[in-house]
Order: C-alpha cells, then structure tokens, then sequence
C-alpha cells in the first residue's frame, strides 16, 4: 500500500494557496443534474479550468508507473470512495500544472467534494472555496435524463437500478456538503429542470452576484 501519510496534502497544516489567489467553486448536483453541460459553458465564457475528481482519478489509475494505480483500481471495482488524501493531492497537482503552464488560477473542481471530510481536508489543506454551484434537480427529471442518455450513451451505469444507488449515495454523502455550506452562506443553487440555456442564464445571473466576470474579448477590427 502506498504510503498515503507522506502526501503533501496529507500533511499541509495549512492551505497552500488563498483566496486571493486561486478562486475555486465546487460543482454540485446528483447525476444528471447538467453539471457537464453547464461546466463546459463556463470554461468557454469565463475561463475557468474544469477538473473532474473522477476523470484524474480514472487518469491516474491507468498512468504508467502510478504509485496508487492499483489501489484505485481496486477502490472503484468495489465502488467505493478512494481515500481523500488521494483525491486531494490529485486535484492539487492538476491545479499546479494548470498554474504553471496556463498561468490560471479559477478553477471549476465538478462532482467534489463527494463526503463533508473531503470538503473539510481540501480547504484545510489546499484552498478555501468561494462557493458551491449547486445545481437543484429532482431525482424524477434526472431519471428520466438518464434513462434517454443510456439509450445512446454505452455507459453500464445508465439503468434503472444502478441510476438509483447514486441517487441515494448522493443524498447520503454529498447533500450533508451542500447544507453545511448553505448555512455559511456558500451555496448558489440553480433550479437545474429547465432547458441547459435558461439554466446558463440563471448561472451567468449568479456569477455576476458574486462578482466572477466573464472574459473580456477584444476584436481587431480590419479595414
């Protein structure tokens, strides 16, 4: 077993960044609430990074030479959650990279924190959130996205039984993370029912609430 304990992000007393450094908004919502939709719009008009917990998981899981490969192969085989030091450093290392090459700091991190000691150990450790972008959707409309997505997706994932473990995972786990943040006032929840464009222009209505500007572009105008 790797040696989990000698991660920096497993040892950091205190965020490696702050606030006014790095602006980081979490992306919440259960599965097929629109999250991906609405990140891929956020990127393209305000420049943010998108990071996805699981992708850099299932990224790092198949890299050659990974010292934790094996061991989140076989968490996510057993469908359980990888230990949040891991996920941690992970997010950290990508959000490094993306400093130093891109020379970026707002980054979307989608689908986390999954569990409230995620949201915890992350804060403490990397940087505290602005906020948590909270897409609100019942469990009837998000089936039914679901259900047509399978259709077409491929994804094992996408039936009835398996749509509804998630479902319950996400009210257990990950909803505790949205009411903890609601009560410091750290939450924008968007109505996620309606079409993906009416619900970008209650995101873009939120982002001006909390002063994240979109990228200002500049045309040369030719004669």
């Amino acid at each position: 077993m790797p040696a989990i304990e000698r991660l920096a992000a497993a040892t950091r007393s205190a965020p490696l960044w702050s606030k006014d450094d790095v602006t980081v908004i979490f992306v919440l919502g259960g599965p097929g609430a629109g999250k991906g939709t609405q990140c891929a719009k956020i990127v393209t008009d305000y420049g943010f990074k998108h990071l996805s917990a699981g992708d850099l998981l299932r990224e790092e899981q198949d890299r050659p030479g990974s010292e934790f490969g094996e061991m989140i192969k076989s968490y996510i085989k057993e469908g359980t959650i990888v230990p949040l030091e891991v996920t941690i450093q992970l997010l950290e290392n990508a959000m490094q990279a993306t400093r130093e090459k891109d020379n970026k700091s707002l980054f979307l991190i989608d689908g986390f924190p999954r569990k409230l000691d995620q949201a915890h150990a992350f804060e403490r450790t990397v940087v505290p959130s602005k906020f948590t972008l909270f897409f609100d959707c019942p469990e009837d409309v998000m089936l039914e996205r679901l259900l047509n997505r399978g259709k077409t997706s491929g994804r094992a994932d996408d039936n009835i039984e398996s749509i509804k473990k998630r479902f319950r995972t996400f009210v257990e786990t990950s909803m505790p993370v949205v009411n903890e943040f609601q009560t410091q006032d750290r939450v924008a929840k968007v109505d996620a029912t309606k079409g993906a464009d009416e619900v970008y222009e209650d995101v873009k209505k939120t982002f001006k609430e909390w002063d994240i500007k979109p990228i200002t572009l500049k045309f040369v105008q030719t004669q």
